[in-house]
């Protein structure tokens, strides 16, 4: 028995020791999960984007705005002079925030009468929106005894706040769009890892090699099918989530189509560039899901909010298709914003699957070299 066991101790050692790649995975992605998952993992929301609608514009208006900035838990991100531009902001994601300081703000602190301001909270993600509100409400409170200069059982200053796209704060309309591109992202990317590795193990690759055909036509008519069948899925997924969650659909379908294309074509891809790397379908799906399941599941924004990550982290996210792809697809679901508010992410999401499909037709074109 023990005889047995060394054998195939020995066997499996030399195995993994040629295969360099299941190697390196084995050896440096456990460390590299712990360093990315220690330094991510903050459930504490600072760096909040605030916007401020200032109407009063007194000694004591500027005083309740530098009490939020000053407290580390907001950032001014701009000053705004109408609903309509802070409502623009909260689409953009520009501010997470609107506080508004009515007129007479100052009038009713001097005189004693408790002051009312109001706190306009994008609620797409729903436990941000709550602790957000905490930290405004503490805010307020404290802000409205230092400005007032006395202690009272009825506080000096009320804060009225209103919750934006989300009312309930139902975390399923928070947690359910990133489901939805976790798993467009996984299996897309999982799907198109294993087709060109399949053609190298059963040798039908040194066939195509020799086919009349470029490698760009060779890479998009390998797409083509997945995309198809990737598109379907996605769309019974958000399908099943607006009849079992209760997902809304406040923007334009076409709107959806277009992010959800431009998310599974870069994905995708990203799966054609790992075949022409692995060697074998287990190395493949090894890669495909280091790479999808990763970054999808914590640099995205999904579970753990991007700017309250180290500095060098929020870099790493700017290359997280799915980033890109939550912001959209919250957007139109959720918010109902048009396409032109969505430009940014839907130009990032076009410009990763235009950068994965070159690239996986360079690397294909050298090895049919």
């Amino acid at each position: 028995m023990m005889r047995g066991i060394l054998a195939v101790y020995r066997k499996e050692l030399r195995q993994i020791v040629r295969d360099r790649r299941t190697l390196m995975i084995l050896a440096f992605i456990p460390a590299f999960f712990l360093l990315l998952y220690g330094y991510a993992l903050n459930f504490d929301i600072r760096n909040v984007g605030l916007a401020v609608e200032d109407r009063d514009g007194s000694a004591e208006s500027r005083a309740l705005v530098s009490a939020f900035v000053n407290s580390g838990y907001f950032d001014l991100a701009a000053a705004v002079y109408s609903p309509a531009e802070a409502e623009r902001l909260l689409d953009l994601n520009a501010a997470r925030a609107v506080l508004v300081i009515p007129e007479g703000f100052s009038r009713e602190i001097v005189s004693g009468r408790p002051a009312v301001v109001q706190v306009l909270i994008s609620g797409d993600n729903a436990n941000t929106a709550t602790t957000v509100m905490g930290y405004a409400l503490s805010i307020a409170r404290e802000a409205g005894t230092a400005l007032s200069g006395r202690v009272e059982i009825e506080p000096p200053l009320r804060v009225e706040p209103r919750i934006w796209y989300n009312p309930e704060l139902r975390s399923t309309l928070f947690l359910v769009p990133g489901l939805i591109a976790y798993i467009a992202m996984i299996t897309a990317v999982a799907s198109t890892a294993l087709s060109i590795v399949r053609e190298k193990e059963s040798g039908t690759l040194e066939q195509v090699r020799m086919a009349p055909i470029g490698t760009f036509p060779f890479v998009i008519g390998k797409t083509v099918p997945y995309f198809f069948i990737s598109l379907g899925s996605a769309a019974l997924i958000i399908l099943a989530s607006m009849v079992l969650f209760g997902l809304p659909m406040r923007g334009s379908w076409l709107s959806l189509l277009l992010a959800l294309s431009l998310f599974l074509i870069g994905a995708l891809a990203t799966g054609l560039l790992i075949s022409t790397v692995a060697d074998s379908q287990q190395v493949a799906f090894q890669l495909a899901l280091l790479i999808s399941l990763l970054p999808t599941l914590i640099l995205s924004g999904f579970i753990f909010p991007i700017s309250s990550m180290p500095q060098a982290l929020q870099v790493i996210t700017h290359v997280v298709p799915a980033r890109y792809f939550l912001i959209a697809l919250r957007g139109i679901v959720l918010k109902g914003a048009p396409v032109t508010v969505l430009i940014g992410p839907l130009t990032a999401l076009a410009l990763y699957a235009t950068v994965m499909l070159s690239l996986s037709s360079l690397r294909l074109a050298r090895e049919r070299a």
